[in-house]
């Protein structure tokens, strides 16, 4: 089949591949700048960047912010050629500030799920010479067309949708009992080409859908591209990389995964996720975490008074390797993964299959 470079806004690249956002600190300049220079989009996670300086706790928001730019800056540097995104979460208390923040930076990308980011293009109209892409991700054909509909009113088409399926990693847009039942990549795939098709006729221009979760090798692309999908999101596999910005004891956490220890979790965002069980989250489920206070308040449905721990700092741990008192969030087959890799071997593996097929 012919493979076709992904376009999204004004940026194009040879891979249809995006290296999924990963927070806390998991995807960072060292992975997304890896990626990009092997021809795919890499994208560094916003969430809690702040982490990385000693006095992140006394001024959370600033140290986010100066991170942010800092990670962005550093991924152009080791990639000048490539693309480089920013994912960042509508659930951030502190949202907006880094939408600003990527914007000044002039990152090539900024993804947005956790939330629907209806205020994007009003933000953006702040920066008029941008030329940052936006792109939705979202969990269902419905949460395209209120966006849609939502920037059509501010004057602005989409420039791309991820659409993130139920076997994805981290928080999940489904109920438990939706993840239960699995609904179809696929169909969710063609119901939202199918909901777009008039945004895309009024607008004269495609807007993309990149699907995500689940999406592990070579052949799961190329079914990807056959029902329509102009590229997909892979983020499980990127973490068992050297370049990824996770503690090695991070990475081996995935190796030493077996399908059973893929499990759903109730997070304290308010949100299901899927993880990778280990003693803390089996302390957790036998009520034993309870948070002293909450010290960064970092996403606004989290509430603190009910919260069984502090999921920042639980995602701050586990990114440094202190995975007794954390987690790894992972994707449905993050089990198969056996053994660390370079980037460069990941995405050659991914592309030989692909041609194959």
């Amino acid at each position: 089949m012919k493979v076709s470079p992904l376009k999204i806004g004004e940026h194009q690249v040879e891979l249809p591949i995006i290296q999924g956002g990963m927070g806390v600190g998991v995807s960072l300049s060292g992975l997304a700048s890896a990626v990009a220079r092997c021809g795919g989009i890499g994208v560094v996670a916003a969430a809690g960047i702040g982490f990385l300086r000693s006095d992140y706790a006394k001024i959370k928001h600033q140290a986010n912010l100066e991170m942010l730019k800092q990670e962005i800056a550093k991924a152009k540097e080791m990639a000048p050629e490539g693309v480089i995104g920013v994912n960042i979460m509508v659930a951030l208390t502190d949202f907006e500030q880094m939408v600003r923040g990527a914007l000044e930076s002039e990152v090539d990308i900024i993804f947005s799920g956790a939330g629907l980011p209806l205020t994007l293009p009003k933000l953006k109209q702040e920066f008029p010479k941008s030329k940052t892409a936006l792109v939705p991700i979202i969990s269902s054909p419905r949460a395209a067309s209120i966006i849609c509909k939502k920037w059509k009113r501010l004057g602005y088409v989409p420039d791309g949708f991820v659409l993130e399926g139920p076997k994805a990693g981290g928080h999940l847009g489904f109920s438990l009992d939706e993840l239960q039942k699995e609904p179809a990549i696929v169909d969710l795939l063609k119901e939202t080409k199918r909901v777009l098709e008039p945004f895309e006729a009024e607008a004269g221009q495609e807007i993309p859908v990149i699907v995500a979760g689940g999406v592990y090798t070579g052949e799961d692309i190329a079914m990807m591209l056959r029902h329509g999908a102009k590229g997909v999101q892979m983020a499980t596999r990127f973490v068992a990389t050297e370049e990824c910005d996770a503690h090695i004891r991070f990475k081996q956490e995935f190796i030493r995964a077996k399908k059973e220890d893929i499990v759903f979790i109730k997070s304290p965002v308010g949100l299901p996720g899927r993880a990778i069980k280990n003693s803390f989250l089996e302390a957790v489920e036998r009520g034993e975490k309870t948070p002293f206070s909450c010290p960064y308040h970092c996403i606004k449905t989290c509430n603190p008074n009910t919260a069984p721990y502090c999921i920042s700092l639980a995602l701050i741990n586990a990114q440094k390797g202190r995975l007794e008192k954390g987690f790894a969030f992972a994707g449905a087959n993050a089990y198969r993964i056996d053994k660390i890799i370079t980037v460069q071997q990941l995405m050659d593996e991914l592309v030989s299959d692909l041609q194959k097929v």
